[in-house]
């Protein structure tokens, strides 16, 4: 890797540390809760603000995670005069140069009739027509994103794990999981008058995409365990060695997977607000760990 970046003695075999798993999972969240904010039909519905809230806020975080982290961080302004569109790094941020202020400008409009903007609301208004146009290129960058978190992993093709086209493809289904997940999340805790027929559609999509997920990462280690013999050993050394196998088992596939599925299957409409709250917590810390996982368990 460029001098650029920083050393990466200090990391030892882990190249990649956990702050790039955090990374990659606020640019999927992002992404996620972009595509919710874009297709939710009622615009004025108070999830519709959130998710349109959560999008350009997560990926600022992300961003200023991943740049400190990289080491050098005062030089970080070279990737973005220098771009080699050869290299998924350069065209995921230039990816990110245009998704990262139309998003804000797509927040702005979806807050437009509200008490904070209010002062703008005159010129908010003169760009609302836009907002039909602005969701759809908005809509394509936010699949983009979700997408170019799995090929930053799967472009290396030195890890087996990670050297997949099964991983972008799992990486935008997980992103816009976590992305209902966390817009339903945020509805429900910190607001009244969330649309109750608005929360149940999305966790009911939320479902198929978590059966999805389950299906994506049987055909990743599918694709690895009918590979050769250094394919084969990497996912077994994954799915049964140590610590990470555990969580993954346990964390990611049975609590962040299998049980949101269950509870929503065993509930439907009769789900209290309480176990909405703990069904959406236990979906993100899945998407969090699932990151965490693939991350290191590919450089073991």
């Amino acid at each position: 890797m460029n001098n650029m970046w920083g050393s990466m003695a200090q990391f030892d075999a882990i190249y990649w540390p956990w702050p790039i798993a955090i990374y990659l999972f606020l640019a999927g969240l992002s992404a996620g809760a972009m595509i919710v904010a874009v297709l939710l039909k009622d615009k004025s519905d108070i999830t519709h603000k959130v998710a349109a809230c959560i999008a350009p806020i997560a990926i600022c975080i992300g961003l200023a995670l991943l740049v400190f982290d990289l080491g050098k961080p005062l030089n970080f302004y070279w990737i973005l005069i220098k771009y080699n569109f050869m290299s998924v790094m350069s065209i995921g941020v230039a990816l990110l140069l245009v998704y990262t202020p139309l998003s804000f400008v797509y927040m702005a409009l979806a807050l437009k009739d509200t008490k904070p903007l209010s002062g703008f609301k005159g010129i908010l208004d003169a760009f609302a027509p836009m907002m039909g146009v602005l969701g759809f290129v908005l809509l394509i960058l936010a699949v983009g994103v979700g997408v170019y978190t799995g090929f930053l992993l799967s472009d290396v093709e030195k890890i087996l794990l990670w050297n997949t086209p099964v991983l972008p493809v799992l990486f935008l289904v997980s992103g816009l999981s976590s992305g209902i997940a966390m817009s339903v999340f945020c509805s429900v805790v910190f607001f009244r008058d969330y649309n109750h027929a608005v929360i149940e559609k999305l966790l009911k999509f939320d479902m198929l995409t978590m059966i999805l997920e389950l299906v994506l990462i049987a055909a990743l280690f599918g694709l690895l365990l009918t590979g050769g013999d250094q394919a084969v050993n990497v996912a077994k050394t994954a799915l049964s060695s140590g610590s990470l196998a555990i969580m993954f088992w346990v964390f990611v596939v049975g609590s962040g997977l299998v049980l949101p599925v269950v509870l929503e299957l065993a509930n439907g409409k009769a789900m209290s607000k309480n176990l909405i709250v703990f069904n959406t917590f236990i979906v993100l810390m899945g998407v969090i760990l699932l990151r965490y996982y693939i991350v290191y368990a590919g450089q073991m």
